[in-house]
């Protein structure tokens, strides 16, 4: 009786363990399936956000590079004083604008970005602190010049050519 109900009941456990296993991987791997597909979908939808935000933060640096700032923001008429919080003004004004961007970059590419934009501000106050407050704003736009032709290297260039390289190997 023993032996008849094991010579059931052993080849029923063999079929339905390997009928378990061939469910089991076939579930497994339409679940991988639909992930990838997921993620296929995904990427469809952020690779143009990403590479819009890497665009518009070359811009932000673009816009905020001293020779840059200089001519969109100098008039006629403006103390050093003035000018320099008009740069400021527009540099703090355009990160802002940029600051959603760090969602699509890198940590490091918006490390970048963020030390640019220091380096910038920086430099424009040094170059202040050494003409007077009161003198046309001319002054200080040919100091904040005469500098950034003496550094080594642009306060935007490392972040723009990290960008540029990132970019690349994403895209």
């Amino acid at each position: 009786m023993v032996t008849n109900l094991l010579s059931i009941v052993l080849p029923s456990l063999f079929v339905f363990l390997a009928g378990y296993a061939a469910v089991y991987s076939l579930l497994k791997n339409d679940a991988e399936r639909r992930r990838n597909e997921i993620a296929m979908a995904n990427q469809k939808v952020t690779t143009p956000i990403r590479l819009q935000a890497y665009e518009r933060l070359v811009l932000y640096l673009e816009r905020i590079s001293p020779e840059s700032l200089v001519v969109r923001v100098n008039q006629p008429g403006l103390n050093v004083k003035r000018l320099q919080s008009a740069m400021l003004s527009a540099i703090r004004a355009e990160w802002e604008h940029n600051l959603s961007q760090q969602l699509y970059v890198s940590k490091e590419a918006w490390s970048l970005v963020r030390n640019a934009k220091g380096n910038v501000l920086k430099l424009i106050s040094v170059c202040a602190d050494k003409v007077d407050p009161e003198d046309d704003g001319v002054l200080l736009a040919q100091k904040i010049l005469e500098v950034l032709v003496e550094l080594d290297e642009h306060p935007t260039t490392a972040a723009i050519d990290f960008m540029k390289k990132e970019v690349a190997e994403l895209f």
